[in-house]
């Protein structure tokens, strides 16, 4: 089975909900979130952790890039979403259908990038 790598940068509150998954599974969206927007490029997820979440206080002032992979043929079901320059790709994933979503990540969450902002309190545990 050919799989897709997916990245999505999280702050510190939604990295707590995916660790009580045992990083199995991303938490469902807020009433006010429609999607969930897994990204197709780790340097885009990288920005968005490091120049948002670093300096959002409900982030914790911390941007985590995380990687994760589905299978290609799910990937597929999805028309991949530009939001701006070329490697701003996003998949724009229905709430609804995130507990689907869930399910078909191969072999779980990983943190593999922190960014920590000048205002960040906690222990650095990722770097």
């Amino acid at each position: 089975m050919n799989a897709i790598t997916l990245y999505r940068p999280v702050g510190q509150p939604e990295l707590d909900l995916i660790a009580e998954s045992g990083f199995k599974t991303f938490p469902p969206r807020l009433n006010w979130q429609p999607i969930f927007y897994p990204v197709l490029d780790y340097d885009y997820a990288c920005t968005i952790a490091r120049e948002w979440n670093t300096n959002d206080d409900a982030n914790g002032n911390v941007g985590y890039v995380t990687a994760f992979d589905i299978p290609e043929t799910y990937f597929q079901t999805f028309e991949v979403q530009n939001v701006g320059a070329a490697n701003c790709n996003e998949l724009w994933v229905p709430a609804e259908e995130l507990n689907t979503f869930n399910s078909a990540i191969i072999n779980g969450i990983k943190v593999i990038k922190a960014f920590y902002g000048e205002k960040y309190t906690g222990e650095k545990t990722h770097e």
